[in-house]
């Protein structure tokens, strides 16, 4: 079976994580985002996969290769300029004409069963099959109003007040028939739902969509990516150790996932789920609460409280620092007696000096030094990255 992933946005919503890395390329249990579709992709039996691709490809690239290390193969598509959702599928085409294939978002996080809308759409004689998630709040989706036998008749793109009429959400995955390609124009901007989608109900072609159950998102915010961390790490099996660990004294309790060379200091307690890359050193007195992820070459000093926070790699944190409900990218330095009130989202070398104090939902461009004793209250940027 085929799946073609769209990887071609820049992630805006997402800054300042996306300045150096792609959207699909942020990590989620300390891998990239890309790399958790393209297993579950292959888990479905989707093996064939041809991903499009436009800003910063060559990061896509490097961490999928030819696909082979993950069980698929995988064929790369360049945009040259920007396609919107269809026209850039509609790129692929010579890849995509022979047989029915799957649309994903390069930042879709997922553990639905694909193999089933894969098979609900042999089974009817839609042109395209939509999966449908029924959801509290859909203003920031497309909805679709759709009958007992599956069919949909309305479709609308972020509703606003009083045009809400389904809370059946799009979740972006649809499963194509090749005639498709005959609606799309080639080297146009044309999006799925703002255009071939009505363009196809105009002309009175058949649009299915199946209910679909589990947990997906896709990573357009910080607050989706938080919820995916989440959720992901409610999935770990158990506790693993990779190789070398050492701990002096620590109370322990899982599940987690622990790289190799990981120390713990004394009197330090880890509460899982959780997630600790390789090399990465745990001071004393210290407390790390579920639903966080460290990467891997990190110093988390003495009487430090990490909670729900998501930390790169090559970060370091200072003493009795708090972090919760955080996100800090790679090589960023938090002095001591720092507070990351929850929300907070730190950028890459940035340098957080003693007693700061960044309040919640704020947002720190790369490479911004923080005076000591500050107090942040709105987004700090950096207009060379800006």
């Amino acid at each position: 079976m085929k799946a073609c992933i769209m990887c071609g946005g820049e992630g805006t919503r997402l800054r300042p994580l996306t300045f150096e890395r792609p959207k699909p390329s942020i990590p989620i249990l300390n891998k990239p985002s890309v790399v958790h579709l393209v297993e579950h992709l292959a888990k479905e039996g989707f093996t064939e996969i041809v991903i499009t691709i436009g800003y910063m490809a060559e990061k896509i690239e490097e961490c999928l290769g030819d696909g082979r290390m993950y069980g698929v193969y995988i064929e790369y598509v360049y945009e040259e300029k920007r396609l919107g959702t269809a026209g850039g599928v509609k790129n692929a085409e010579e890849f995509l004409k022979d047989e029915p294939f799957m649309i994903v978002g390069g930042d879709h996080v997922m553990d639905l069963s694909l193999r089933s809308i894969y098979r609900q759409h042999e089974m009817n004689d839609a042109m395209i099959t939509i999966g449908l998630m029924s959801i509290d709040d859909p203003r920031e989706f497309g909805i679709a109003d759709m009958d007992v036998n599956n069919r949909i008749h309305r479709f609308l793109e972020k509703p606003g007040p009083g045009e809400i009429f389904s809370n059946l959400a799009s979740t972006g995955i649809y499963m194509c028939s090749p005639e498709i390609f005959d609606w799309i124009p080639k080297d146009e901007k044309y999006d799925f739902a703002k255009d071939l989608f009505p363009a196809l109900m105009s002309k009175g072609k058949k649009i299915n969509g199946m209910l679909v159950r589990g947990h997906w998102t896709d990573v357009g915010s910080s607050t989706a990516y938080r919820q995916a961390q989440r959720w992901m790490l409610e999935s770990l099996p158990g506790t693993s150790i990779e190789g070398n660990f050492n701990t002096k004294d620590a109370r322990i309790q899982g599940p987690l996932k622990i790289g190799n060379n990981v120390i713990v200091g004394t009197n330090s307690a880890l509460v899982g789920p959780m997630v600790i890359g390789n090399n990465t050193t745990i001071g004393d007195n210290v407390l790390i609460g579920p639903y966080t992820a460290i990467g891997s070459n990190c110093v988390i000093k003495d009487n430090c409280r990490i909670l729900s926070s998501y930390i790169f790699n090559d970060v370091t944190i200072g003493s009795n620092t708090n972090a919760s409900g955080s996100i800090i990218d790679n090589h960023t330095i938090v002095g001591q007696n720092c507070n990351l009130e929850n929300g907070t989202v730190i950028g890459p070398r940035v340098i957080i000096r003693d007693d700061a104090t960044i309040h919640s939902d704020v947002k720190i461009w790369p490479e911004v030094n923080i005076k000591a004793g500050s107090r942040i209250k709105e987004t700090i940027i950096n207009p060379e990255f800006d």
